[in-house]
């Protein structure tokens, strides 16, 4: 019986020790101080405010958007991918937010959704890495102007 509470005092003893380090104010952390080389930063984000649309309709024309894409305010009749008109009822149709938003998608992700009727892995996906924030909310803002 004696040994029994000399083992139950020592157990109690050890817990008590532990529960006291776990509220000391040193941290113990699993990463190093410093970081050595460099730390890869993404190349774009999203666009921050809105974009200038003749700014991007400069851009819709370096990217080569009208090479597949039919817009209008464009002058372009590209076929091999929806037709730009219709964006916002894209959008409605996809049911993924904004129409802001689903086009900010629909550049930096395009196989986020495929309009019915297109095929996936058409749209090179390069365009998200490729623009920079700026560029991105140009474009947008020129795709989405009222007309």
């Amino acid at each position: 019986m004696r040994r029994a509470l000399i083992a139950t005092g020592l157990l109690v003893v050890g817990l008590g020790g532990l529960a006291a380090g776990c509220g000391s104010k040193g941290t113990v952390t699993p990463f190093p101080q410093t970081v050595e080389g460099t730390i890869a930063q993404p190349t774009t984000t999203a666009p921050s405010g809105p974009g200038n649309p003749a700014a991007g309709k400069v851009q819709f024309t370096k990217a080569g958007c009208g090479g597949c894409h039919t817009f209008t305010p464009a002058g372009s009749t590209g076929t091999v991918g929806p037709n730009l008109d219709h964006l916002a009822a894209d959008a409605r149709k996809a049911n993924q937010g904004t129409l802001t938003a689903y086009t900010l998608t629909s550049i930096k992700d395009p196989n986020a959704y495929i309009v019915p009727g297109f095929s996936a892995g058409v749209m090179p996906d390069t365009f998200g890495t490729s623009l920079t924030a700026t560029q991105l909310a140009d474009l947008v803002a020129f795709l989405t102007q009222k007309s």
